[in-house]
């Protein structure tokens, strides 16, 4: 008497990782699609042999699109969007292993490992200089207006000079590593009229300003560690004649008449002569000519 006696291979184990925990320090400037985690820290064992498809979510809010696996198959782990340190510094993710694909009717086991990511902040942004405005949503990219300012022909001014919208200024937009910044003027100033500041950024004056012509300088900050890290401003000083005098009026009182029931913008006339509009007139000995 031959029995021949079939074993079926139930489904009763559930896939396993190596590491059901594991951390990872990534590199801000990472470049995208480099590998962040191996296949083979990542692949799951199956003591039935079945193939196993693997899923890949992010738990923390915000942070989701960055890493993704290389297919349902293969559970490298890749980074898929630039990484910012100021938008998040630290994620979760989860990967899920299953012996059955997503959806489908059969019993299906499942094993999960946790990934925990940290970002290591590198010095990828070049100086700011303030104020500036954000030209993109992600706040990545901020541009300054041009700073000015004013001397008086052949006066020399022994303090800083006053600028608007404020004082010459730059930050290093890694917060966090806040590396120190230098300025100085690299064009725009072949008589050497002026200075800037190494470390403050305040502008001086070296000599007399001689001539009636604006200057247009070039100043730029620099991180210390790094000199390819660096911002350029534009400062422009209008070089003016000095007032000695305050502007007056040539009268101390005017009188006008206007008529009920007139138009608006209609014209005010003098007091006694309705045929000569009034005229206020303001004059300035420093401009007897104007």
């Amino acid at each position: 008497l031959e029995i021949l006696v079939t074993i079926l291979n139930m489904n009763d184990n559930s896939p396993v990782f190596k590491q059901t925990n594991l951390t990872k320090v990534v590199p801000e400037d990472t470049k995208v699609n480099a590998t962040i985690v191996a296949r083979e820290d990542l692949s799951a064992s199956d003591a039935d042999l079945d193939i196993i498809f693997y899923q890949l979510t992010t738990i923390v809010a915000g942070t989701d699109g960055y890493f993704a696996i290389k297919g349902v198959n293969n559970p490298e782990i890749y980074l898929q969007k630039t990484l910012d340190y100021e938008k998040f510094n630290s994620t979760t993710l989860v990967l899920y292993a299953r012996d059955r694909p997503v959806g489908s009717t059969d019993t299906t086991n499942t094993a999960t490992t946790t990934i925990n990511i940290f970002i290591e902040e590198v010095d990828t942004k070049p100086p700011w200089f303030q104020p500036c405005t954000f030209i993109n949503t992600d706040k990545s990219i901020c541009i300054s207006s041009p700073y000015t300012g004013r001397v008086n022909i052949s006066e020399m001014s022994t303090e800083p000079l006053i600028l608007e919208p404020g004082p010459i200024y730059a930050i290093d937009p890694d917060y966090t590593l806040n590396e120190k910044i230098v300025y100085s003027i690299v064009g725009g100033d072949t008589d050497k009229v002026f200075s800037v500041d190494a470390d403050t950024g305040n502008l001086t004056m070296n000599k007399l300003a001689t001539s009636p012509d604006s200057y247009l300088l070039q100043v730029m900050a620099t991180q210390v560690n790094n000199i390819q890290k660096y911002s350029i401003a534009s400062v422009e000083i209008k070089v003016i004649n000095k007032s000695h005098h305050a502007p007056y009026f040539e009268r101390r009182i005017y009188n006008g008449t206007v008529f009920v029931g007139l138009a608006p913008r209609s014209f005010v006339f003098q007091a006694g002569d309705l045929s000569s509009p009034l005229m206020i007139r303001a004059a300035d000995d420093d401009f007897p000519t104007v």
